[in-house]
């Protein structure tokens, strides 16, 4: 009898632990179901979108884990300042800069979750007399992204080769890649750094036209403590306190489909045209494994990022949006 009691007293506390595996507690003791949320989600149009069309898919086919509902691919990146910050939506693939700017801008009500995209900033030449930095002094340079981005990381890369970019180069920003494209179209030799995927598209356009450098390198070679990183993924603080659970799963889904990326280079490229992120298949199929698309998350995220926005508070503390972000702008799980 004794055997019996104490057999049924086994089989009662497995039950009750199987029926708290899924519950959170509370500061009181009492433990809670996270109530699941529809996860509205947000992305930039270009590389950082990239690594997002596979999850997309797998949401509209109804193959996730969560339930998602994604925006339209936004053109303008500063679509998602407002939403975020007033909770329209929960996740937004952006700028690394401009995340920092929404951190500051919400005084802390966002946090990076994954570094999803690194350096997409290719040196190009319609020529073949430039095959390091260092051959760049002297020449002029065309490129798009004046006070952002782009020309912080060319004035630290040129700055790490002993160039100063307002001495020893002529840099010619041009409004918009058609008319950096325009440029290389009509002079012979013509130098310059433009972004992944619109170099695959210009050399397709453009005979002769090679690339010199992925960026990514010569930053590497003067500051290994850090990366290039050209996109982050955001989660709104509120929406990571209350759905942790729901927002490991994304991260889990989302590191899934960067990870078919990779693997499935065909299949991704016919994604990335049906989304209208890469004007074509045939664009995209060259291009992204040229993109960079990663998922960086913890430790690695914060090693990746902090030190080139740190790069870019150095030149300009406006870039980041005054002020580097604290510890709490990184998510850890």
């Amino acid at each position: 009898m004794k055997k019996l009691l104490a057999v049924m007293l086994s089989v009662i506390m497995v039950f009750s632990f199987a029926a708290c595996a899924g519950k959170s507690v509370n500061n009181e003791g009492e433990s809670q179901t996270e109530e699941t949320t529809t996860i509205r989600i947000g992305a930039m149009a270009g590389p950082t979108a990239m690594g997002m069309v596979k999850l997309r898919k797998d949401s509209e086919n109804g193959n996730t884990k969560n339930t998602y509902a994604f925006e339209d691919f936004a053109i303008d990146a500063s679509a998602f300042v407002t939403p975020l910050a007033t909770g329209e939506i929960d996740i937004a693939a952006v700028p690394s800069n401009l995340a920092a700017n929404i951190y500051n801008k919400t005084e802390g009500k966002v946090q990076v979750v994954a570094v999803n995209t690194l350096g997409v900033l290719n040196l190009v030449e319609r020529g073949n007399t430039v095959n390091s930095i260092s051959d760049l002094k002297g020449k002029t340079i065309y490129a798009t992204g004046m006070g952002a981005v782009p020309e912080y990381t060319i004035r630290y890369i040129l700055s790490g080769n002993g160039l100063d970019a307002d001495k020893d180069v002529d840099i010619v920003w041009c409004s918009d890649t058609t008319e950096a494209l325009s440029k290389l179209k009509s002079e012979d030799g013509a130098i310059a750094v433009l972004p992944q995927p619109f170099v695959t598209a210009a050399s397709a356009q453009i005979s002769g036209l090679r690339v010199v450098m992925d960026l990514n390198e010569a930053w590497e070679k003067i500051n290994n403590n850090s990366k290039i990183v050209t996109g982050v993924i955001v989660v709104r603080k509120e929406f990571a306190e209350k759905y942790p659970e729901q927002l490991k799963k994304f991260i889990d889904e989302y590191n899934e489909s960067v990870a078919y990326t990779s693997s499935n280079i065909d299949e991704t490229a016919q994604l990335i045209a049906e989304y209208g992120i890469v004007a074509s298949e045939a664009i995209a199929k060259k291009a992204l494994p040229k993109c960079h698309i990663v998922c960086y998350i913890n430790n690695n995220m914060r090693s990746a990022l902090e030190g080139f926005l740190q790069v870019l508070y150095d030149q300009n503390p406006k870039s980041v949006g005054g002020s580097m972000p604290k510890d709490d702008f990184y998510y850890e799980y």
